[in-house]
C-alpha cells in the first residue's frame, strides 16, 4: 500500500478543444502517457494524490466525465483545486458527481491507513518567484500578451485568505498520525527553500512531506526544492516528472 502523487493531469475529455496536445513534444499524447505509468506503478490499495488543475472543464457537469476517467485508474484518489479547476464550485454539486474512488481535501483532512492529509490551493505570493526555474514559451491558445498591471493587494487578500485555509486544515491533522502529508496546487516555499509563510505553518504543524504542482517548463538542469526543517517538499507537475506518478510514501 504505497502514497503517490501527480499534479496538474489538465484533463480535457468534455473539452477537447482544451487539449495539452498544443503545447507541444512533452503534452502530445498525454493522457496516454498518464494511463500507462498510472497502471505501470499503482494498484487498487494504494493512495494517488492529485494537487490541483484536474480538468479543464469549466461546469461541474462536465468535469464528471473527467473524473470518471480518473475513477477507473487503480487506487483511491485524493484531490485538490488548482487555480484552473474552474468546475470546482460548490461542495453540494461536486458530491453530486464525485465518483466512488475519489475523495476531495477543502477545508478539511482525509486519514488513509492512519496516514493524515490535508491541504489547501494557495496563491502567488511576492515572497518568491521561479522565473529563473522557467522555460517560457508562447501559449498558442493567448489571443493577446495581458499588459494589466498585477493587482498586489489582491494577490497578498487571496494569498491570505488560502493560508487561513490551509491552517484550518492543518489544524485537522490528525495528532495519531504515523505521517502527516499537505497537498497544495501552488508552491509553499521557494526553490531555495526559504523561510515563508506558508512553510511556517507546515513547520508549526508537524508536517512531514508537501506535495504540490503549477509550475510547468521547469528546466531539470537545475536542482530545487529538496528537506528543509523535516519537511520533503516535492514538485509532481506532470511535465516535470514526465508523467510518471511520484512515490511518496511505501
Amino acid at each position: 500500500m504505497a502514497v503517490w502523487a501527480l499534479a496538474d493531469l489538465h484533463l480535457a475529455f468534455s473539452v477537447p478543444d482544451k487539449n495539452m496536445d498544443v503545447f507541444g513534444p512533452p503534452w502530445e499524447n498525454y493522457t496516454d502517457k498518464i494511463l500507462h505509468h498510472w497502471l505501470e506503478c499503482i494498484h487498487s490499495d494504494d493512495l494517488v494524490l492529485i494537487p490541483g488543475d484536474i480538468s479543464w472543464a469549466m461546469r461541474t457537469e462536465d468535469a464528471k466525465i473527467d473524473l470518471d476517467w480518473i475513477d477507473k485508474l487503480p487506487g483511491t484518489k485524493l484531490i485538490l483545486k488548482g487555480n484552473h479547476d474552474y468546475w470546482w464550485t460548490s461542495l453540494s454539486k461536486i458530491e453530486k458527481i464525485l465518483p466512488p474512488s475519489i475523495h476531495l481535501i477543502q477545508n478539511n483532512t482525509f486519514l488513509w491507513n492512519n496516514i493524515s492529509i490535508g491541504g489547501s490551493r494557495l496563491w502567488d505570493t511576492p515572497e518568491y518567484s521561479f522565473s529563473q526555474y522557467i522555460n517560457f514559451v508562447d501559449n498558442p491558445r493567448a489571443k493577446h500578451l495581458l499588459t494589466e498591471k498585477i493587482d498586489e493587494k489582491e494577490t497578498e487578500r487571496v494569498f491570505a485568505r488560502e493560508l487561513s485555509r490551509l491552517e484550518l486544515s492543518l489544524k485537522s491533522l490528525s495528532k495519531n498520525a504515523s505521517k502527516r502529508i499537505v497537498m497544495t496546487h501552488y508552491p509553499p516555499i521557494s526553490a531555495e527553500l526559504a523561510p515563508s509563510r506558508a512553510a511556517s505553518l507546515l513547520e508549526k504543524y508537524k508536517v512531514d512531506f508537501c506535495v504540490f504542482g503549477h509550475l510547468h517548463n521547469v528546466k531539470k538542469d537545475i536542482p530545487l526544492f529538496g528537506t528543509k526543517n523535516g519537511i520533503q517538499y516535492i514538485l509532481t507537475s506532470c511535465d516535470y516528472v514526465d508523467f510518471h506518478p511520484v512515490k511518496i510514501l511505501s
